[in-house]
């Protein structure tokens, strides 16, 4: 059976190796305990996949790229202010916005390399 090799600890600056199948080393799991847990246990399931697409059907294009002028299609549904477990802002519809996959990643990198809790 192959060992794949340690990688460094996805939290920003931080050297320490971390198995296969791990993303964060001990000290800084804790600080991403939303990425700890799969996607359904996060909140993801299948009241929100029902929600989204409801969502995506009343806000069909992506509103980044329509502030530029481009009429593109939504197909991701963004917490403009990141939920980070919190199910009372997660399922905030006024916290919901449509998005492009292409932006929708843009701005998920930009927050996740400096991220901030709303405790």
């Amino acid at each position: 059976m192959p060992r794949f090799p340690d990688h460094p600890c996805s939290h920003p600056g931080c050297p320490r190796l971390v198995p296969r199948g791990k993303k964060y080393c001990d000290e800084h799991a804790a600080l991403h305990p939303e990425e700890s847990r799969s996607a359904g246990g996060r909140g993801y399931g299948s009241k929100w996949n029902r929600a989204r697409r409801r969502y995506l059907e009343k806000h069909p294009l992506c509103v980044m790229c329509m502030k530029d002028g481009w009429y593109v299609r939504a197909t991701d549904v963004d917490h403009i202010i990141p939920h980070r477990g919190d199910p009372v802002l997660f399922w905030d519809e006024n916290n919901w916005q449509a998005l492009c996959h292409s932006c929708h990643s843009r701005k998920t990198r930009s927050e996740d390399h400096d991220p901030v809790y709303h405790y």
